[in-house]
């Protein structure tokens, strides 16, 4: 008994987080969980649409994200992959700042609207701002469900439901892969200095 439990329980947490492996690349699940700056990029080529100040759409073909992106952030953002469960770096993260989509540079999230779901996977009540994420119908896997994709680029980043806490309600199961973060007061320093070189 204890082990079908257990065992319902993990299909429990795999579906309700967007829980889908199409093709996945073998890589090392050491280095995907630890990036949290622009080198989520492959060092095959520059990734020139990754930018955190701009708000133009990113119209990329695929044959280009894949020079430009790992093959991890390449796996999640553009073929809708899913991180394994409690592999993430920021599902226990507590730092101050921001989350950035790891393949275009998109502002997602502040960390003040994380917490602590117990899904396995980053968790937020609330995005940045309306445009910051596109909502999309997903029915896969038999189930009806809503996507969550960069509002920049469209890259996947997870699926939101509605069984978060206030103020909204909402849930937006994030994969880590496809999340950079900048702490608040780096972001600070650097605001700063712009402003006192102009």
């Amino acid at each position: 008994m204890k082990h079908l439990t257990t065992a319902l329980l993990g299909l429990t947490l795999a579906t309700s987080c967007s829980f889908s492996q199409p093709n996945k690349p073998k890589t090392n699940q050491a280095t995907q969980t630890t990036q949290t700056t622009p080198s989520t990029m492959s060092t095959n080529a520059p990734n020139p649409v990754y930018n955190r100040e701009a708000k133009d759409k990113v119209n990329v073909s695929e044959a280009e994200w894949k020079k430009m992106l790992s093959p991890e952030v390449y796996y999640i953002s553009r073929q809708k992959g899913t991180e394994r469960p409690w592999t993430s770096k920021f599902e226990a993260f507590k730092e101050v700042g921001t989350y950035y989509c790891a393949a275009c540079g998109n502002p997602l999230f502040k960390s003040d609207t994380k917490f602590e779901s117990g899904c396995g996977w980053p968790s937020f009540y609330e995005p940045i701002s309306k445009g910051s994420i596109i909502y999309t119908p997903d029915n896969t896997l038999g189930m009806k469900r809503t996507e969550v994709q960069c509002g920049r680029c469209k890259g996947h980043l997870g699926h939101v439901f509605d069984d978060g806490p206030p103020p909204t309600g909402l849930r937006y199961c994030i994969n880590g892969v496809v999340l950079d973060f900048e702490k608040a007061q780096a972001a600070q320093d650097k605001y700063d200095a712009k402003k006192a070189s102009q």
